[in-house]
């Protein structure tokens, strides 16, 4: 007992040191502070109705009805019954946000690094690599709180892999069971798909190494062992999965449902349009940001000082001081191709020259798996930059199309380089005499990080004339002298973060070369490695992400407050949907935030109210707002916030009087340029037998009004005095709304492109909808069966490994 204590007292010392280094980055939480975070902002607004809901009837809605006139909350932080997995990552995040994200980085490389069979302290060192790069660290700023989850389970599924293809089977699996699980449970697919590329990387690596062993058999057979872990994460999983699979066809990451553009343009039929997948697409050149950090300028807007150039230049031109320096505090240094940059996505010029270094001194299947994951995360993240190859991805591998911002495959990068890195330190301190092999790849290591550094530094000149896209407008806005400074700025930067890498690899490859030379011990070195590290990358992480990006909780927790304009609006109790025209409609939930709105903030929107507002809400179609029940417009004129009264809104429910049936979608979208929507409804000939009929009469003496209001449930009561059809201004999901006439189920079907419409016969009814998913019933099922199938594994495999302890047979 005391020799195994011995063993793990290490282990609890490094989570000791994990702990205490992401309390110490984000030190603003141990005062009850929380970041800023942007995303996190937007997502607030769109869950606030979901969450109302459940402080009211305590359950579930599973539907909201705050954005896109309607969708599934499954996108929107749904709790699922049985989500055993949701409760194991709340207990390991135990910290205080982000520092808990900070805190499963370092974590989960280590635990890779020890898969690995590294050093432990070499471990930590990987860790403090991964955790601190700066990429790492922005995500967390800006609220890409899924992705950082996601990404800080890749290594544990990692190192499940790695343990069974060390025939360390039953603790292989575990892990593999549990990362696959979180990973999964994170709910970001994007980093899951590169996860999954990486994987495919590493068995190919596995299956060449084995295919020359002539061990084939032995490879295919730990491969099997893995499905069944992975399937049991699956099946952990399987709510979310099947939810997320149900609206992902009814969102813009499904096939289209269109086959023109508003322009008239042929439309893509699957996925996401190209320009749209490759926004945000790395330059060729600006990958040597991974390097050198502001290589082009570092983020869009940079804090420059009142020695700046720039500064100086305004106060030349008038400005006061502290109009001076309110400006340079954001100013637009950034002189690359992309439209907006948040931060640079360095890994650290100290880990890529280990990276460098390591590619000398490695051998074998880890090599060339790590190389080869960095190699595809760098091609692919050059987007349309490198158009052939991108293309060829978008078009032929399955799924490539449904996720944008190519650029964020770049997280394989943050993960291969400083694992590969560290590997290569663990050859360069085992005791085997390799020293003179060791001095040449650490000149050859020197001479090509070094030199590129150097390169930049003494050549700058002539690579460079530091321009950026947006200069020409401001020489229209403050003209050539203007630029000419913030020229000299860049240029500035350039030479100032070109000399910190330079310093940095001097600084590594000095360690290195004194502990080969016998002048440092390996505790003393990898002491002074870790030193480095930390200081190279938290000293850049800190210009972006710092203290500054904490607020007190309570703004956090009410984001927004509520102006002039929607004040007057909530003075209106009845049921009906804004417009917000004073902020960008499709993307800010500051109206959903307080109202019902159709518009919203999400990445995946739902297909048909995109199209709509493309096609018809953009162009100011007002029969299409109409029918949304858009009863308020929002805008704000000259800084005054103002709430137009629609008065022509259609309301929550009407009868109309007839209806046309089209062949395509195309045709009904179309239709809806001058279709009175008060009287007449389109629908596709898909629903056409559901008609009994396609003329009506609708009365004045008819009535019906929305009686009872519940996001999951809304009663309407209707009197006519002939069978009529009624039209809701609610969307049509197919996949969980029914609709119940005094208590018997009724069909209802899609009308106008979005909404949904009713039959209903004469006489005093009431109607019923209510969000009833059966996918949460089957998911819930599935997922309850995969917990006994993984409690049951696990308690025969500890009582396997226990007998086999005893030395017990146990035939």
């Amino acid at each position: 007992m005391n020799l195994a204590m011995k063993r793990f007292l290490p282990h609890l010392g490094a989570l000791a040191l994990f702990i205490i280094l992401a309390l110490a980055y984000f030190n603003p939480v141990l005062q009850g502070k929380v970041i800023q975070q942007s995303d996190i902002v937007q997502y607030i607004g769109m869950a606030k109705q979901q969450k109302d809901h459940i402080k009211s009837f305590d359950e579930e809605p599973y539907w909201t009805d705050s954005a896109f006139g309607g969708m599934p909350t499954y996108q929107l932080g749904a709790n699922y019954p049985y989500n055993y997995v949701k409760q194991i990552d709340r207990l390991i995040r135990f910290l205080p946000r982000p520092a808990d994200y900070l805190f499963l980085y370092f974590i989960g490389l280590y635990i890779l690094l020890l898969a690995l069979k590294i050093d432990y302290k070499l471990a930590i060192l990987g860790a403090l690599a991964f955790g601190f790069s700066t990429y790492m660290i922005i995500i967390l700023g800006v609220g890409h709180n899924a992705k950082a989850h996601a990404i800080a389970y890749m290594p544990w599924v990692l190192a499940g892999i790695m343990l069974v293809f060390r025939e360390k089977y039953f603790w292989g699996s575990l892990l593999l069971f549990a990362g696959m699980a979180l990973e999964i449970n994170a709910n970001h697919f994007q980093m899951t798909y590169y996860l999954l590329a990486l994987t495919l990387i590493l068995g190919v690596a596995y299956l060449i190494d084995f295919y020359k062993k002539n061990k084939l058999k032995s490879f295919f057979s730990r491969v099997g062992i893995m499905i069944v872990p992975v399937l049991l994460a699956i099946g952990a999983n399987t709510t979310n999965l099947l939810a997320t699979k149900e609206y992902t066809d009814f969102s813009t990451r499904g096939p289209s449902i269109l086959t023109l553009n508003p322009d008239g343009s042929e439309k893509e039929n699957s996925g996401l349009d190209y320009d749209y997948i490759t926004e945000y697409s790395y330059g060729i050149l600006e990958s040597f940001n991974l390097f050198i950090p502001r290589f082009m300028g570092g983020a869009s807007a940079e804090k420059l000082s009142t020695d700046s150039a720039t500064y100086n230049s305004l106060l030349q031109m008038g400005a006061t001081p502290a109009q001076a320096k309110e400006f340079v505090k954001r100013a637009p240094t950034y002189w690359g191709d992309q439209t907006y940059i948040g931060a640079p996505a360095y890994i650290g010029a100290s880990v890529i020259f280990l990276f460098v270094f390591a590619l000398y001194l490695v051998k074998g299947r880890l090599k060339w798996w790590l190389l080869g994951g960095s190699i595809l995360a760098l091609l692919l993240s050059w987007g349309d930059n490198l158009a052939p190859i991108t293309k060829f991805f978008v078009n032929n591998v399955p799924l490539y199309n449904k996720f944008r911002a190519v650029s964020s495959i770049q997280v394989l990068l943050e993960l291969c380089v400083p694992v590969l890195g560290i590997i290569g330190l663990s050859v360069l301190f085992k005791p085997k005499d390799r020293r003179t092999e060791m001095l040449e790849a650490l000149k050859k290591s020197t001479f090509i990080t070094g030199g590129i550094a150097l390169g930049f530094l003494l050549l700058k000149g002539l690579f460079f004339d530091f321009s950026g896209a947006q200069d020409r407008i401001f020489i229209e806005q403050f003209g050539p002298d203007f630029v000419r400074s913030l020229k000299e700025d860049r240029k500035r930067i350039f030479t100032e973060d070109s000399l910190r890498s330079l310093i940095l690899v001097l600084a590594v490859a000095g360690t290195i070369w004194l502990f080969l030379k016998q002048k440092l011990q390996k505790n003393t070195s990898i002491l002074i490695l870790g030193i480095i590290i930390v200081f190279d990358l938290v000293a850049v992480d800190r210009r972006y992400v710092n203290n500054d990006a904490f607020v007190a909780k309570r703004f956090m927790e009410q984001p927004f407050q509520p102006n002039a304009a929607n004040q007057q609006v909530l003075q209106d109790e009845t049921h009906y949907r804004v417009l917000d025209l004073a902020n960008s409609p499709f993307n800010s939930s500051i109206a959903s935030y307080f109202h019902h709105s159709i518009g919203g903030y999400h990445a995946a929107k739902p297909q048909r109210m995109q199209d709509l507002f493309e096609y018809h809400i953009s162009k100011g179609n007002q029969e299409v707002l109409n029918m949304l029940n858009t009863k308020y417009i929002l805008m704000n004129n000259q800084g005054e916030d103002l709430a137009q009264l629609n008065p022509d809104a259609n309301g929550n429910a009407w009868f109309i009087k007839k209806v046309v049936v089209t062949q395509d979608a195309d045709a009904v979208i179309s239709m809806l340029d001058t279709l009175n929507t008060k009287n007449t409804a389109v629908i596709h000939k898909e629903f056409a037998a559901q008609l009994k009929q396609k003329s009506f009469q609708p009365s004045v003496q008819d009535t019906i009004y929305l009686k009872s209001y519940k996001a999951n449930e809304l009663i309407y009561e209707y009197k006519t005095n002939k069978d009529q059809l009624a039209v809701f201004s609610e969307i049509y999901y197919p996949h969980g709304w029914n609709a119940y006439l005094d208590g018997e189920l009724i069909p209802h079907f899609r009308v106008n492109y979005t909404l949904r419409a009713a039959e209903l016969p004469a006489g005093e009814h009431e109607l019923i909808f209510k969000f009833e998913p059966q996918v949460i019933k089957k998911g819930s099922t599935y997922t309850l069966i995969s917990g006994v199938f993984v409690l049951l594994l696990l308690l025969g495999g500890i009582y396997f490994k226990w007998m086999k302890k005893k030395g017990t047979s146990i035939d």
